[in-house]
């Protein structure tokens, strides 16, 4: 016998064919580095569903007027509430949330009604009372009109600079988007009376849209709204 075929019948060796198809085992493997979790992609794929099902959610600054004062709202605010329903909102009730949020913005001296007559501490706690009591039937306005419409909405009043407050809240209550009315004052007129608008569009950590008033709206003075 040859010393090949001596080698052959002492290891057991077999003639196999030489283009063995791979296992099915083999077939199935994956990639190195690869991985499949079922379970994770399920709970990703439900978070993904949950977060398509919550409403936009769309806050909206509002103030009061300052030629007719409280509860009546400024052109302006009262401006960008009618624009975000008719052109945002529209007939997708339930897919919109909307933020209601008044700032009060006190005086330098700390008194907002100078014609009253001060005679207890207890004056001074129901001034701060009749404050927040209009600044809520300002906020009671456009609270109707969101429940007579159907459409959810929230409404909160803060004490503060319109300017930096506004932006905190954003920070704080991340909503989609920020709408602010904006009275299209000119850049002249902008450097002695200064803008919410401009400022939240600068600083506000989400998208802004600023809506201006109509022009037959407009006042003669156009700082007045």
């Amino acid at each position: 016998m040859s010393s090949k075929k001596a080698t052959e019948a002492r290891l057991g060796h077999r003639n196999l064919p030489r283009n063995v198809p791979p296992s099915k085992s083999t077939q199935q493997s994956r990639p190195f580095g690869i991985e499949s979790d079922p379970e994770k992609k399920k709970v990703e794929d439900e978070k993904k569903k949950v977060k398509m099902e919550q409403p936009t959610r769309v806050m909206i600054g509002v103030n009061e007027s300052n030629l007719k004062g409280y509860p009546h709202a400024s052109i302006s605010s009262r401006r960008a509430f009618e624009w975000t329903l008719q052109k945002i909102v529209r007939d997708n009730t339930a897919g919109f949330k909307l933020l209601l949020f008044h700032v009060q913005f006190p005086d330098e001296d700390g008194f907002n009604d100078m014609d009253s007559i001060y005679t207890s501490p207890e004056d001074f706690g129901n001034m701060k009372s009749r404050e927040k009591k209009r600044g809520l039937h300002l906020l009671e306005y456009f609270v109707i009109q969101c429940y007579e419409i159907g459409v959810a909405c929230e409404a909160w009043i803060r004490k503060g600079d319109p300017k930096e407050v506004i932006c905190r809240e954003v920070q704080h209550i991340q909503p989609d988007f920020l709408v602010v009315g904006c009275r299209g004052l000119g850049p002249f007129q902008r450097v002695f009376v200064g803008t919410v608008s401009e400022f939240c569009v600068k600083h506000a950590e989400c998208p802004v849209i600023t809506i201006k008033r109509r022009v037959e709206e407009t006042p003669e003075d156009p700082i007045d709204d």
